[in-house]
């Protein structure tokens, strides 16, 4: 394999950090890996060129039956609240190859670690599937998010509630670094590695950061503005992301973990798709509310060096907290200025603008199609809540930025999932792909993506079971 052409570049920092942080091994061969998809623009992206392989060569690769050039294996420790629970948690079934050009190369689904908690270590095909379309989704629609490098199959099956082919993904992030690293750190009680690990963030994530004066206290300010920004746009397209535990919880503000994500159709704040969610505690209208309670957590970490006296520690980081609800009105309320067009700012935008998520909620409407019938006019103008926003001064450029004519529909998505993982036919898994990779333009969609779930449709349930 000639892998000098492939362009690998691995610097590996996070394996030069104290060794409680991860353990070294290496993943676990598979029996015949076969490549699914690769993803070509990322591979670009990433100064990757795989033109001189053959497909069985690149899923060798991505399998972890050959390891890359310059890549250190990793499985990262770390713990976290799921659910509003502490437990002790780490790479189950995930190996960091490295990081290449200080982006992580991870494969999901390689094998059983010291932190597998008596899992097989593997994955099933229709998740790893699921991630991809999601995530690569979620990047096209403009929103901080891991990313897909390639799925490739192991030629093993995987036994879950039933036999399933099993398969493995290769993630891209900026980083693996999460609140609940910081919830592990701080379950050793190492205030050392707990600088280290600081120090380490905003080297990495926050440069900008270096000479501050109190590095923990401007960390904890500078991952509270990206989650606000992340969840913010979350809230614009209608993302349940379903299962927002720490761990889930990333320092560099991307989306991670897209077990039982979904998109709202219907809008309705209490809306949850997790088959394990009952209470509702990640629904949708809730999702501010617990990055709220997550960053709480991740405050708790760093008080041994927000101040020398703990009592003004405490206090510091609750008057930091204490900004977390303005903060997100302030972005939530520009965000969906941005999507009705209004230009200018409006004592009354509130009213207009929480009047109009009544009358959806009221009616039924479903979220996406309504921001695109007000920005293609074919909004009915009988509504009353339609003249008074008719009288303001609307730019539907900002609109059309700001409001996808298409979203990955659940029913779709599972079709495309349906067909590709147990008929094996990509056929429309690609073309879902294609759609979605422009999400705010519809000369090219077909009918069926965009429109809204029949009612047996929309009745939909995603399982953490992947």
């Amino acid at each position: 394999m000639k892998q000098n052409e492939i362009g690998w570049n691995f610097n590996n920092s996070y394996a030069r950090l104290p060794e409680i942080l991860f353990s070294r091994l290496n993943p676990v061969p598979v029996a015949a890996s076969k490549l699914i998809l690769l993803n070509n623009q990322l591979a670009e992206n990433l100064n990757l060129d795989f033109k001189n392989l053959n497909d069985k060569e690149i899923a060798e690769l991505f399998s972890g039956n050959i390891l890359p050039d310059g890549a250190e294996p990793i499985a990262q420790a770390y713990a976290g609240h799921q659910y509003g629970h502490f437990t002790m948690l780490g790479d189950g079934r995930a190996i960091l190859l490295g990081e290449h050009n200080r982006f992580d190369i991870q494969l999901k689904g390689s094998g059983p670690t010291p932190y597998s908690r008596q899992g097989d270590g593997r994955a099933a095909l229709g998740p790893m599937l699921r991630e991809y379309i999601i995530s690569e989704a979620m990047f096209a629609l403009g929103i901080p998010t891991t990313r897909s490098l390639a799925v490739v199959v192991t030629g093993e099956n995987i036994l879950r509630d039933t036999v399933l082919p099993g398969a493995i993904l290769t993630r891209v992030a900026a980083s693996h670094i999460r609140i609940g690293t910081f919830e592990y750190i701080a379950m050793l009680g190492d205030i050392e590695l707990l600088k280290t690990m600081v120090h380490y963030c905003i080297n990495r994530h926050y440069p900008h950061l270096q000479e501050a004066e109190n590095p923990a206290l401007e960390l904890l300010k500078a991952v509270i503005e990206k989650q606000i920004i992340l969840i913010t746009d979350w809230m614009r397209v209608g993302f349940v992301h379903g299962v927002m535990n720490t761990d889930n919880m990333t320092i560099s503000g991307e989306t991670i973990d897209y077990g039982p994500c979904a998109f709202m159709d219907v809008y309705d704040p209490k809306t949850v798709f997790s088959s394990i969610d009952r209470r509702g505690r990640y629904a949708f209208g809730n999702q501010p509310q617990i990055a709220e309670w997550n960053l709480a957590r991740f405050a708790e970490t760093l008080i041994p060096l927000l101040h020398e006296n703990q009592e003004k520690a405490v206090q510091i980081a609750q008057d930091v907290l204490e900004k977390f609800s303005a903060q997100y009105q302030k972005h939530y309320f520009l965000m969906m200025r941005n999507k009705l067009g209004l230009l200018g700012e409006e004592q009354s935008d509130k009213i207009l603008i929480n009047d109009l998520l009544t009358w959806m909620q009221e009616n039924k409407a479903d979220y996406t199609n309504t921001f695109y019938s007000l920005m293609t006019g074919s909004f009915s103008d009988n509504e009353p809540w339609c003249r008074r926003w008719q009288s303001r001064d609307i730019s539907f450029d900002l609109m059309r930025a700001n409001n996808p004519a298409v979203i990955p529909r659940n029913h779709k998505v599972e079709e495309a999932l349906q067909a590709a993982s147990v008929d094996g036919n990509l056929m429309r898994f690609n073309r879902m792909l294609e759609v979605l990779s422009k999400p705010y333009e519809s000369t090219h969609i077909d009918l069926a993506h965009y429109q809204a779930p029949s009612e047996i449709e929309a009745s939909y349930r995603t399982f953490c079971g992947t």
